[in-house]
């Protein structure tokens, strides 16, 4: 029995540490007007970012087709695996995961088996190498999915956008009401539900109070379990921010495993940029 890994793009592992793991990524679709590009292939995140500052028509997403993933599984048959762990984006901002879970019934070769990360970025990253670290201990998909279950549940997110207004433009905010009178004026901390939905969970009037909020919240999560942690910090084009944001949480838990992580074309298309996060996890590493 051999067991395949496969993400997409989203995760925004870096090429090498997927290359390492043997962790597939499949890339999604980024749309200026009729000009498409396939995140991290065609377009890099600081391309993307620029190009989102001077065009006049904001950009869109495209799905990864079932033929693309066809296209992935027909690879694997060829060098010989049984089978294929697919962790993609949440269900909650897109239908994707759903649709590979209809179509993987017909196909033919390999058995598929997708998984639904319900969250994004370094959320996505933190299970696919967590599978590709236990299908090197010699485990396949039967005892890995359960794993990944137990992973997902420990999971936590926090991020804090710069302007509110992309999330609205494209839908991808569930509990917006609130929030839409005061768009200038605010920085909403937001996260994902237990349904992998964006949903806004308090407003501050200023980046440096935001984090100060996420950065308290957070560590009343990590008090509250009985195990380690491990945390990413995320940004959308922000590395000065970024650096700050690792520097006070390398001083606040010393001794944690602090990460960092990017928001690239696909979903900084949501968020826009300089936004800033927080994904952590129980450290599978422990």
């Amino acid at each position: 029995m051999k067991t395949a890994i496969v993400t997409d793009s989203a995760a925004y592992l870096d090429p090498q540490v997927a290359a390492d793991h043997n962790i597939t990524v499949v890339p999604i679709t980024v749309i200026f007007g009729q000009q498409t590009y396939l995140e991290n292939i065609d377009i890099t995140s600081e391309a993307f970012y620029d190009k989102m500052r001077t065009t006049e028509k904001l950009p869109t997403t495209s799905q990864i087709t079932m033929g693309q993933m066809q296209q992935v599984f027909d690879q694997l048959i060829k060098v010989g695996y049984d089978e294929v762990i697919c962790i993609h984006l949440s269900s909650g901002i897109t239908s994707f995961v759903n649709n590979l879970t209809a179509y993987a019934q017909s196909v033919e070769g390999i058995e598929v088996y997708p998984f639904d990360s319900k969250i994004t970025s370094a959320g996505e990253g933190f299970l696919a190498l967590e599978a590709a670290r236990l299908v090197a201990q010699g485990e396949h998909a039967a005892t890995i999915m359960p794993k990944l279950v137990a992973l997902r549940a420990t999971m936590g997110v926090y991020f804090v956008v710069d302007d509110l207004s992309h999330l609205l433009r494209t839908g991808r905010i569930s509990n917006s009401a609130a929030f839409v009178g005061n768009l200038l004026r605010i920085k909403p901390i937001l996260s994902f539900n237990d349904a992998g939905q964006i949903v806004a969970l308090t407003k501050e009037r200023t980046k440096k109070r935001a984090f100060q909020k996420v950065l308290a919240d957070f560590k009343a999560a990590v008090e509250s379990v009985d195990y380690p942690v491990r945390v990413s910090v995320i940004d959308g084009n922000n590395p000065e921010e970024s650096a700050q944001w690792v520097a006070t949480l390398t001083e606040t838990f010393p001794g944690m495993p602090i990460e960092t992580s990017h928001i690239g074309p696909v979903v900084g298309v949501h968020t826009g940029e300089k936004v800033m996060g927080l994904i952590w996890s129980r450290d599978y590493l422990a």
